[in-house]
C-alpha cells in the first residue's frame, strides 16, 4: 500500500479510468436521451448532424495529447537523471511521490481515454450521430491540459532546485517523526528487570534478502501473546538482512510451529531499497547524500552543503523534542512480549553530522554551520544526555578541522564550541 500510494500507478490510473468512463457514459446518454444535448446553443456546435466533425475533433485531441505526454515525460526523465547525478539517486523516489506529477500524468491520460471512449459513438451508420456535449467536454479538457501543462512546467522547474528538494525531504521526514514519535520526550528509560534473564534460544531466519522497511509491531505482540512466547527483533528498520540470517529470536522457542514462524516472517516488509515507512534515518541520509556530493571537490558547492545542514538541524530539533518509539512492548501492561530496536537520538545525530564532519574538515563555512546547528539543537532541549552528545559531536568537529586548518580559521570555531559548551550547562527551554 505504501508503494501504490506513492508511485505512478494508483492516482494516475484512477484519474484516467474515471475520465474514460465519463466519456463513454456521457456519449451513451446523448444517444439514448437526445434531450441531454438539446440545450447546447447551435452557435457553439453548428454541425450537429455531421459525425465527421466530432470524429476529427476527438481523434485530433487524443493524438495530440499522447504526443505531448510522450515529449513532456521524456524531458522529465532526462531532467531527473541529471538531477540524480548531481544530487543523489534517491531523490527520484520523492519525485515519484510528487502529487502534481501524478495528477499531470492522470489528467493527460484521462483526456486521451475520454476521447477514445467517446469516439465510437460519433458514426454515420446506421444513422448519423454526433455527441456534441461529449465533444464540448473534450474541448474543455484540451484547454485544461494546456493550462495544466504550463503549471506543470512551472512546478517542475521549481521542484528540481536543490533547496526545494531538501526542504521536501525534510518535511516528509518530519511527518514520519510525528507518526513514529507522537509524544513529548520524557526523562526516564523503559526497562524490564527480567530482560537479561531471558534465553533467546530459537532464531527465526529470513527467507529473503532485503532492507527491513516496515515491522508490524501490533501483529508481533498479538502472536507473542497468543502463543505465550517472547520475541527479540534482531535488527532495526533500515538495516539489511541477508537470507538465512535471523530476523528475530524467540524465548521458549519450543512452542513455535511452522505456521507461526511463517506468520512471524510476514510481519516484516523486506525490499531492495529503504523507504520512509518507519525509517527516520533514511530521510536524514538522503539529505546527507546531497550535502556530501555538494561539498566534494568535484562539485565544490558549500552553499548547498550549508542548506542541507540547516535542514538536518530542523529534523534533529524535532527528534530531540520527541520520545523515542517504545522498544519494549507489553500486553497486558506489565507483561513483556516483544523487544524491537529503534534508532535513538545519538545514532541519528551521528547519521546526520558524522559524514559531513569528515568531508568538511577543510571547509570553514560548512564546519561553522555544523557547530551552529548543534547549538540550535542544544538550546531547544534541557536533557543532559542530549547535551553531552551534542558537545561530543562539536568537539569532534573542531578536532577534525584542527588537522586541516590554521589557528586563524579555527578561532571562530573555538568560539562556537565554547558557546555550545555554555549552552549545554545553562540552557533551559521555555
Amino acid at each position: 500500500m505504501y508503494n501504490l500510494r506513492g508511485g505512478f500507478l494508483t492516482r494516475p490510473l484512477v484519474i484516467a479510468l474515471t475520465l474514460g468512463c465519463v466519456g463513454a457514459v456521457l456519449s451513451w446518454l446523448e444517444e439514448t436521451h437526445p434531450a441531454v444535448s438539446s440545450w447546447m446553443p447551435q452557435v457553439l456546435f453548428p454541425s450537429r448532424s455531421d459525425p465527421q466533425v466530432a470524429q476529427v475533433i476527438l481523434a485530433g485531441i487524443a493524438a495530440s495529447i499522447m504526443t505531448v505526454v510522450s515529449i513532456v515525460f521524456a524531458i522529465l526523465l532526462m531532467t531527473l537523471t541529471l538531477a540524480s547525478m548531481q544530487f543523489s539517486p534517491r531523490i527520484i523516489v520523492s519525485f515519484a511521490r510528487d502529487r502534481v506529477t501524478q495528477w499531470t500524468l492522470g489528467i493527460f491520460l484521462g483526456t486521451f481515454c475520454y476521447c477514445t471512449a467517446a469516439l465510437p459513438s460519433a458514426r454515420s451508420l446506421p444513422h448519423p450521430f454526433a455527441p456534441i456535449v461529449t465533444v464540448l467536454g473534450a474541448m474543455v479538457l484540451a484547454l485544461v491540459c494546456v493550462g495544466w501543462l504550463l503549471f506543470f512546467i512551472h512546478h517542475i522547474s521549481y521542484a528540481i532546485s536543490v533547496s526545494h528538494i531538501v526542504d521536501r525531504i525534510a518535511s516528509e521526514t518530519e511527518a514520519m517523526i510525528g507518526e513514529m514519535m507522537p509524544w513529548p520526550r520524557r526523562d526516564h528509560k523503559q526497562t524490564d528487570p527480567a530482560f537479561a534473564h531471558y534465553v533467546w534460544d530459537t532464531p527465526v531466519l529470513s527467507q529473503a534478502s532485503g532492507y527491513i522497511r516496515f515491522i508490524d509491531t501490533a501483529r508481533l505482540v498479538s502472536m507473542a501473546k497468543a502463543h505465550h512466547v517472547k520475541l527479540l527483533v534482531v535488527r532495526r528498520v533500515g538495516l539489511f538482512v541477508p537470507a538465512g540470517t535471523p530476523l528475530l529470536r524467540v524465548y521458549k522457542g519450543d512452542r513455535l510451529t511452522d505456521d507461526l514462524m511463517r506468520d512471524l516472517r510476514q510481519a516484516f516488509d523486506l525490499g531492495p531499497s529503504r523507504t520512509l515507512q518507519q525509517d527516520i534515518e533514511f530521510g536524514i541520509l538522503q539529505i546527507v547524500d546531497i550535502a556530501l556530493k555538494a561539498i566534494s571537490p568535484a562539485v565544490n558547492d558549500p552553499s548547498t552543503g550549508i542548506s542541507c545542514v540547516d535542514q538536518l538541524s530542523r529534523i534533529m530539533i524535532r527528534i530531540a523534542a520527541k520520545e523515542p518509539p517504545e522498544s519494549l512492548l507489553y500486553d497486558p501492561p506489565g507483561v513483556f512480549r516483544v523487544s524491537i530496536p529503534w534508532s535513538d537520538f545519538d545514532q541519528l545525530l551521528v547519521s546526520a553530522f558524522e559524514q559531513i564532519r569528515l568531508y568538511a574538515k577543510a571547509d570553514v563555512a560548512v564546519s561553522l554551520r555544523l557547530l551552529r546547528a548543534l547549538g540550535d539543537i542544544a538550546i531547544t532541549t534541557s536533557n543532559p544526555s542530549l547535551h553531552t552528545s551534542l558537545y561530543a559531536m562539536g568537539k569532534r568537529i573542531l578536532d577534525g578541522c584542527s588537522e586541516k586548518l590554521g589557528a586563524e580559521e579555527l578561532m571562530p570555531m573555538r568560539s562556537r564550541l565554547a558557546a555550545l559548551e555554555e549552552l549545554t550547562r545553562t540552557v533551559t527551554p521555555k
